[in-house]
């Protein structure tokens, strides 16, 4: 009886064979156990703003779903501000964004498309800040319009709208996310860009 082999999403067997090696040569790990983590990638849309009277027009309300189901295969969740506050006008339990959580197989064919396909259609593209990543070695960046994924087809958009974007690690800092990341391809600007 043959067993089906299971196949990997490309840039995750890219890491498995190639760049985990590289991993443990630059920085001293001993353990295939020590190495960095991709856990998740998290898609978030700020909707706030576009409140009127505390209600989501439903023109704006389908177009972030529609712009998220399409770009990740998943329909995202509505998070609703959990606290008032008067300064930005926020009430409680109002909007205030959509977001989809990637995970497994699904977040390893959204960075590929990220890389791939979405970034190098980012206009006056000079590659991404280098300086964006936490601590714990997440790394974080905005899109200003969604027009930058091929699937999404403009000319049913009713209004442009932006996205953030965070890439999640386990058991990283800033250099090993960074090196994984750029061995994956990851289009960081150049040293000498001065932006």
């Amino acid at each position: 009886m043959m067993v089906a082999q299971k196949t990997y999403p490309r840039l995750q067997q890219q890491y498995k064979d190639e760049i985990s090696t590289k991993l443990m040569e630059q920085f001293g790990l001993g353990n295939v156990n020590q190495l960095p983590k991709l856990s998740k990638i998290v898609i978030n849309v700020g909707v706030g703003k576009l409140l009127e009277n505390q209600k989501l027009k439903p023109d704006i309300r389908e177009t972030v779903i529609s712009t998220l189901t399409t770009i990740t295969g998943q329909k995202p969740v509505m998070v609703v501000a959990k606290k008032s506050v008067a300064n930005f006008k926020v009430r409680e339990g109002a909007p205030s964004a959509f977001m989809v959580t990637l995970r497994r197989d699904q977040m390893w064919h959204f960075l590929d498309r990220l890389i791939n396909l979405a970034a190098p259609r980012i206009k006056d593209f000079r590659g991404l800040k280098e300086k964006a990543f936490d601590p714990g070695g997440s790394y974080s960046f905005g899109l200003t319009e969604q027009a930058v994924w091929p699937e999404i087809n403009m000319a049913n958009v009713t209004f442009n709208h932006g996205m953030n974007i965070n890439i999640v690690f386990e058991q990283s800092n800033p250099e090993m996310s960074k090196f994984l990341l750029g061995e994956l391809g990851f289009p960081f600007a150049r040293k000498d860009d001065k932006r």
